[in-house]
């Protein structure tokens, strides 16, 4: 269902030129600007995830080497859902400091920490809330996001574009006709925006081996979408 916003700027210049610029060339005619607005739901239909393992230790050659099987154990799993697109988002290692025993008051390495992250993405909902649920045996789940997909992105886009063009021409007909003229478009500006509402979001938790995917609901995004412009009033 599309809601028309109602339009957030009228304002009406009336007031004929002193004078044309150059001579022969006629005067500007009086013009009003306006603006509409359209916005349309577009379903959530992609989600994406990150799941990641995280070490601590004294060698980081061998927290790599432990996190590097970790993924490949994980990249396994996910290749028993076909629907869910996977790869490595990368590993990031730092020091952990503490106090150093040779120089009193001083800070220094006492061990690193690893984290190797996973990305998952899919149009497949429950596909992904299953994945999600076997990973996190061995994983945590930093988030689960919703968004619609690009094409639907796109449709959504194109929906609300068609109603803020006949909301821009039914406001501007509706102006110029109360003041009792006709109109000429002069200029349009179209802008496209989302405004986002609010997803839900899975956080990270304890890992354990009797993880289960929990129900997702995917909801809607609305796409807005404003055309402003000024329209010239004409006998």
């Amino acid at each position: 269902m599309i809601r028309l916003i109602p339009a957030a700027l009228l304002s009406i210049c009336l007031a004929a030129p002193a004078a044309a610029r150059d001579a022969g060339q006629d005067p500007e005619l009086p013009f009003v600007a306006l603006s509409a607005d359209a916005s349309v739901p577009a379903a959530n239909d992609l989600a994406s995830a990150s799941a990641y393992v995280e070490l601590t230790g004294a060698d980081p050659a061998e927290l790599a080497r432990q996190a590097n099987a970790v993924i490949a154990r994980a990249l396994e799993t996910t290749r028993a859902y076909p629907q869910v697109r996977a790869r490595s988002a990368g590993t990031q290692t730092w020091p952990i400091y503490g106090k150093s025993k040779s120089l009193p008051g001083a800070d220094g390495i006492e061990g690193w920490r690893l984290r190797s992250t996973l990305a998952l993405e899919s149009g497949d909902l429950p596909a992904l809330s299953a994945l999600v649920g076997k990973l996190q045996t061995t994983l945590a789940v930093a988030n689960l996001d919703l968004a619609p997909s690009p094409e639907t992105r796109r449709k959504a886009e194109d929906e609300a574009l068609v109603a803020a063009l006949k909301n821009f021409e039914a406001r501007a007909e509706l102006a110029t006709r109360t003041l009792g003229r006709k109109h000429r478009i002069l200029d349009l500006r179209i802008d496209t925006g989302s405004y986002f509402q609010p997803q839900p979001m899975v956080r990270a938790a304890a890992m354990r081996s009797d993880a289960a995917p929990a129900p997702v609901e995917a909801g809607h995004t609305q796409i807005s979408v404003q055309v402003s412009g000024r329209v010239e009033l004409i006998d």
